[in-house]
C-alpha cells in the first residue's frame, strides 16, 4: 500500500509560504558558518546579533527575519497532517505520524547533525527543529483521537500558558534535570550523555508541540468547503490579532515573553529593535504571535497570486525536507571550500569550544559575503529540488512519504 505525507490535493499557498520560509532559513544558517567572528567586539556582534550591545540594524535583521521560519514550518506541518486526516482513518494516521516522528528523531541525531558539525565521531549531537518536529508528530499521533475542540483547547493552553513557567517562582521548581530541559528550559543547553559526547539542546519541545496542534487545528480553514474569499478573511482577522497581541502584551511588558525590552542608551532606533527582540529558545507567546500573525496575512495575500516567484518558492516548499537536509551539506562544503582558499590547514579543522569542523576562528566573510553566499546556496538548489519534486509529483512509493 502507498502512504502519502501529504495531501493529494496540494495548496499553493501553503507551498508558497512554506518555501519562503526554507529559503529565508537558508540565510541564517549561510550567516551561523560564514559570518566572520575576529576577537573583539565584531566577534561579540556576530556571534549574536541580537544583542543590543553590539549589533547594528542590518545584522539584527538578518538574523530577525529568519525568526519566522521555524514556527511557520512546524505550524505547516500540523496544518498538513489535519489535510491528510481527511483521506486517513484516526488509526493509520496515528500510526503514520508515529513512523514519521520516530524517523525525524533518527535523521535528526545522525543525517543532520553530521551535515552541521561534519564531524564523523559525532561527539556533539544536536537536537533542533527536526527533532522537535519528530517528538510533536508522535504527540500527535497519540492525540488524534480526541475531539477536535480538545485538541485545540490543548494547543491553545500549551502556546498562551507555557511562559508562566518562566516566573521564578514556577522556574525554580521545575529547571534543573535533563528532563526539564528537554520538554521546556533548553537553550542551547548541554548534555553529557557519554564520555566525550555531548548533545546540544536547542529546541524543547513543548512550546513547538503546542505550534503544531494548533497549525492540526487551523487546517480547518482549508477544507474543501470553505470558500477561498472566506478563508482570506478569516486569515486577515486572525493575524492582525495576533499582531495586535503582541503590540499590546509587549507594551505591558509583563507576561509573553522572559526577556523585557528596555530603552536602549545607542538611541531610538536600538529602543525599537529592543521591542520587536523576543525570545526564540524556547519560543515565547509573543515570538509566536509575530511570527504565526504575519505568517496568516501572508497566507491571505499570496492564495490568488501566481507568478515565476512564487513557482519557484512552492517548489522548494513541496520538497521541503529534502531541502533542509540538502542545504546543510551544501552551506557546509562550500564553507570547507572557503576554509581552505582562505589559508587555513588540517590542524584548523577542529577548534575548542566550537562543535563545527572546519570554522576555526577568523574563517569567512562579512555580511555582504554572507549573502552572496546564501544566493549561491539557494541558486544551486532549486534544480535539484525541481528535479525532485517531478519524481514526487509522478511516483507513488512509500518511502516519498519520508523525504
Amino acid at each position: 500500500m502507498t502512504v502519502s505525507a501529504t495531501p493529494k490535493i496540494r495548496i499553493q499557498s501553503i507551498d508558497i509560504l512554506r518555501g519562503m520560509a526554507m529559503v529565508i532559513m537558508a540565510l541564517d544558517h549561510v550567516r551561523d558558518f560564514f559570518h566572520r567572528a575576529d576577537l573583539g567586539k565584531a566577534a561579540d556582534a556576530a556571534l549574536n546579533p541580537t544583542n543590543m550591545e553590539t549589533t547594528y540594524p542590518l545584522l539584527f535583521f538578518t538574523r530577525w527575519i529568519t525568526h519566522f521560519c521555524a514556527p511557520i514550518f512546524v505550524f505547516l506541518a500540523g496544518t498538513s497532517i489535519y489535510l491528510v486526516s481527511q483521506r486517513k482513518s484516526k488509526s493509520e494516521l496515528s500510526a503514520f505520524l508515529f513512523k514519521r516522528g520516530l524517523w525525524l528523531l533518527i535523521l535528526e541525531v545522525t543525517i543532520v547533525t553530521l551535515g552541521w558539525t561534519y564531524n564523523p565521531f559525532y561527539n556533539v549531537i544536536i537536537l533542533q527543529v527536526i527533532w522537535a518536529i519528530g517528538i510533536s508528530m508522535i504527540i500527535l499521533g497519540l492525540l488524534i483521537h480526541l475531539p477536535y475542540k480538545l485538541i485545540f483547547t490543548i494547543g491553545l493552553i500549551i502556546v498562551v500558558g507555557h511562559n508562566l513557567m518562566d516566573f521564578p517562582a514556577i522556574a525554580s521548581t521545575l529547571h534543573g534535570g535533563t528532563l526539564s530541559e528537554l520538554i521546556y528550559f533548553a537553550d542551547f543547553s548541554i548534555i553529557n550523555f557519554a564520555p566525550n559526547h555531548v548533545a546540544i539542546i536547542v529546541y524543547s519541545f513543548l512550546p513547538w508541540t503546542g505550534v503544531m496542534l494548533l497549525g492540526f487545528c487551523f487546517g480547518k480553514l482549508f477544507e474543501k468547503g470553505v470558500e477561498s474569499q472566506q478563508r482570506i478573511n478569516t486569515l486577515h482577522r486572525l493575524g492582525w490579532s495576533a499582531l495586535f497581541l503582541f503590540v499590546l502584551l509587549r507594551l505591558v511588558n509583563f507576561y509573553g515573553d522572559p526577556v523585557p525590552w528596555a530603552s536602549q542608551s545607542r538611541g531610538a532606533v536600538y529602543t525599537f529593535l529592543s521591542f520587536l527582540n523576543v525570545n526564540k529558545y524556547p519560543p515565547s507567546l509573543l515570538f509566536l504571535c509575530l511570527t504565526l500573525g504575519a505568517g496568516m496575512i501572508a497566507l491571505a495575500l499570496i492564495e490568488r497570486i501566481q507568478n515565476k516567484f512564487t513557482g519557484v518558492m512552492a517548489v522548494f516548499g513541496r520538497v521541503a525536507m529534502l531541502y533542509y537536509v540538502l542545504h546543510l551539506y551544501l552551506i557546509h562544503l562550500l564553507g570547507v571550500a572557503v576554509f581552505y582558499a582562505q589559508g587555513f590547514g588540517n590542524a584548523d579543522i577542529s577548534s575548542p569550544n566550537n562543535p563545527f569542523f572546519f570554522k576555526p576562528n577568523g574563517f569567512g566573510f562579512g555580511l555582504l559575503g554572507v549573502y552572496l553566499v546564501w544566493i549561491v546556496v539557494v541558486v544551486l538548489l532549486f534544480p535539484v529540488c525541481k528535479k525532485y519534486d517531478a519524481y514526487k509529483t509522478t511516483h507513488q512509493k512509500w518511502w516519498l512519504s519520508y523525504l
